[in-house]
């Protein structure tokens, strides 16, 4: 028996349209929540046959009202939040291009880079890593889990169960409301690429 899970990104923000490092405040606005009732749609027979199925979101407002659009009673955790932006939060990336270039860039390069009193790409990629070996651990035998998240956390699960380097982080390219299926059994955390993951239009 395999557990799996469906991690899926939230529907698109206002600030991701205008380049603006994301407010965990931020609800989604008439364009996301056509964008989640849509893809609601689409989605539903890729969950078909699911025996029981657990819902989780991530804490943010916009992660929560895309749960509440795919018709899911989400339970909040923790480990699925967004990268912590710190100083950075709700600033426009142009800004900050100007006002701390040399930190944007190391930040955009090395995994290892922060913004000011925010989470570096590797803090990311171990508190996701931890999250999941903590599911996996769960009596979760048979179930599917259906979890909404960010871009960021959908990268670092894939450099988790694929034991790939941290700096791979910037090749992978996550959408609003991309999907991605794994799946735990005896032999561990694997990606399961299949075409009712690619749900896009």
């Amino acid at each position: 028996m395999q557990t799996r899970l469906w991690l899926i990104s939230h529907a698109s923000t206002a600030a991701q349209r205008s380049a603006t490092f994301a407010d965990a405040n931020e609800p989604l606005d008439a364009r996301g929540l056509a964008e989640a009732n849509a893809y609601a749609q689409r989605a539903r027979f890729a969950f078909d046959g699911a025996r029981e199925v657990r819902a989780l979101t991530s804490p943010a407002a916009c992660a929560r009202d895309t749960a509440q659009a795919l018709g899911l009673n989400a339970t909040v955790a923790a480990g699925l939040a967004d990268t912590d932006y710190g100083d950075w939060r709700r600033a426009r990336v142009a800004d900050i291009v100007v006002q701390a270039p040399q930190a944007l860039d190391a930040w955009l390069r090395d995994p290892a880079a922060a913004p000011p009193r925010g989470e570096s790409f590797e803090a990311v990629v171990a508190r996701v890593g931890a999250w999941l070996d903590a599911l996996a651990n769960d009596d979760l035998a048979d179930l599917t889990v259906i979890a909404i998240t960010h871009a960021a956390v959908l990268r670092a699960a894939l450099i988790h169960v694929l034991h790939a380097p941290a700096a791979a982080f910037t090749q992978i390219e996550i959408a609003p409301l991309a999907t991605i299926e794994l799946r735990y059994s005896k032999r561990g955390w694997a990606w399961w690429p299949d075409a009712r993951a690619n749900l896009q239009p």
